[in-house]
């Protein structure tokens, strides 16, 4: 049995991050799309919208003192920076600064003003930074300088207000001591006793205390603040511009696509990767196709010179054959998932062409007795030969029927097995001749190649698995689904095989579209310069061996 095989570690972060992003890459026209309305929505932002004009003035509060150059006196005495701050935006200072605006010709309501007005506060400041935005440069600067003066000035009267309040409150308290003191002058005058003089001058000390505070409060600098900064007019409209925006756009429209990108990968029922396709199917992964110009249309890659194509047959081939299963049993059922069967044809075919390079007796056996193509994909002129004896008492029907010798130039020879059309599909796939030649694999270096019809389209796979045991799947990772991949995996394993791996290939679309790039010139005789030469094709002959018998051949000239 094969060894149980570890999926990759899903702990390897930097690896699964890795994997991630280059299945988001698969979603280009997502991404592009994203990009594209994020730039469109910069350019309308920057060119659709109406251009505004930022003032800022900047004003310094303090608060009132009796003498501002005395040793120790500061100005942020009883000072609540966030409460001016609200004071600043309120309707009382919107009013003012609406009424002054009215006396130079601009007539604004206060609610309409101060929604242009953003104050703000530098941190560890006594600093008001009145911000206006408006649709003309003087405008704004009138407005932020209007504002900035009405905060000023309510600053100013609501301290003066304080302190007249304050000062009319010790007034009434100096009336009655003053009457009291008329009072106790009178009497002492008449010869009062000595406790009406201490009265007298206690009410005299109270009312110089009065006095002092009273003052006091008239010598306070009300001063509420200063205009630091006063606004300028901005010679340029406010916020970003053209490139700006359109950077931003960018970035934004590429989060999008980000976005919209994830969204479809998470519920894309498509192989996201080759991990998952390990771990949807159980299996290993024998080998990845290159996408190779000149290959379409073209069944055996082996046998036509070095390329990419013919190598990853090779190696593959190598793997199964120190494979313990396969090695064990030296049978290999190859099928596709779904659809169409040309792929898992031409890897059948170049296995075979791999195994037959090693030295192997190959049998090819095509079971797809629904559309058999193979011996004629193979190529032409090919002759049936003699039979085995123990056909004759089956009837000569399929497979008894007959046996093809394919040349591989350069390769070896392996033997082929074509399927022929029959009436009863699955009686003919479970006849004791189908068990007889499968059982060919179990004499010492012979290996038998089933080729099958997809596992999920018809059960002619399923029919054939008990006898050849080992599967191959090959399929399109971008094709096939994951839901595919596990179905398959419970059928062959309820069927009593095993999978040994699967190999990938590129779509037919996409190699459609390499070879519409590449367009060689060919020639069917000698050829001159500029001129490509037809490569040789597989020849088909027959076989008078009754077995495989395919150890002893001769080796084709070399070609020029």
């Amino acid at each position: 049995m094969t060894p149980h095989h570890r999926a990759p570690d899903d702990h390897d972060e930097p690896a699964l991050l890795r994997d991630q992003f280059r299945q988001l890459l698969r979603y280009r026209p997502l991404l592009v799309c994203g990009v594209v309305v994020g730039l469109l929505g910069g350019g309308y932002l920057a060119l659709g919208g109406d251009d505004t004009y930022t003032a800022t003035g900047e004003v310094l509060v303090r608060s009132a003192i009796s003498d501002p150059f005395a040793a120790g006196s500061t100005a942020d005495k009883g000072i609540n920076i966030g409460s001016e701050r609200q004071t600043a935006v309120s309707d009382t200072v919107g009013t003012l600064a609406a009424g002054t605006l009215l006396k130079a010709g601009d007539d604004v309501t206060a609610r309409k003003l101060l929604s242009g007005l953003q104050v703000t506060n530098p941190p560890n400041t006594l600093t008001l930074r009145f911000t206006y935005t408006a649709a003309a440069p003087e405008q704004a600067r009138a407005r932020a300088e209007a504002l900035a003066v009405a905060y000023l000035a309510h600053r100013k009267a609501r301290t003066e207000e304080s302190i007249q309040n304050m000062s009319d409150g010790y007034r009434a308290q100096l009336g009655p001591l003053e009457e009291k003191r008329d009072l106790l002058e009178d009497q002492i005058e008449a010869g009062a006793e000595d406790d009406v003089s201490s009265a007298r001058a206690n009410i005299i000390v109270s009312i110089s205390e009065l006095s002092r505070k009273i003052s006091e409060l008239k010598a306070l600098d009300t001063t509420p603040g200063y205009l630091n900064k006063k606004p300028v007019a901005p010679t340029s409209p406010a916020g970003p511009g053209l490139p700006l925006l359109l950077g931003l756009g960018g970035v934004v429209g590429l989060a999008l696509g980000l976005l919209l990108s994830w969204v479809r990968l998470v519920f894309d029922p498509a192989v996201r990767s080759p991990r998952e396709l390990v771990r949807s199917l159980g299996a290993p992964l024998l080998g990845t196709l290159p996408r190779e110009r000149g290959a379409a249309g073209r069944l055996l890659a082996i046998g036509r010179g070095t390329s990419r194509l013919a190598e990853e047959y090779r190696a593959v081939a190598f793997r199964l054959a120190y494979d313990p299963s396969f090695a064990e049993s030296r049978r290999l059922l190859v099928t596709a998932p779904r659809g169409d069967n040309t792929a898992a044809a031409a890897a059948a075919a170049n296995l075979a062409a791999a195994f037959a390079e090693m030295g192997r007796d190959v049998l090819l056996v095509e079971a797809d007795l629904r559309t058999p193509s193979l011996a004629r994909d193979l190529g032409s002129g090919s002759h049936e030969v003699r039979p085995p004896r123990w056909a004759a008492e089956e009837g000569g029907g399929w497979p008894a029927r007959g046996r093809t010798h394919v040349d591989v130039p350069g390769s070896g020879a392996f033997a082929l097995i074509p399927g022929t059309t029959v009436d009863n599909v699955p009686r003919a796939l479970t006849s004791p001749p189908v068990g007889r030649i499968v059982a060919e694999a179990d004499r010492a270096g012979n290996v038998v190649i089933v080729l099958a019809p997809p596992v999920l389209s018809y059960a002619d796979a399923v029919a054939l698995v008990d006898r050849v045991e080992g599967v191959m799947i090959v399929c399109d990772p971008r094709a096939v689904h994951r839901s595919d991949l596990e179905r398959i995996r419970e059928i062959i394993g309820a069927s009593g095989g095993s999978v040994l791996g699967a190999l990938l290939h590129p779509g037919r679309r996409r190699l459609g579209r390499t070879e519409r790039r590449a367009k060689p010139t060919r020639r069917r005789g000698g050829g001159g310069p500029g001129r490509t030469a037809e490569p040789d094709a597989p020849e088909i002959s027959g076989d008078p061996t009754e077995t495989l018998g395919l150890r002893t051949f001769t080796q084709p000239a070399a070609r020029r």
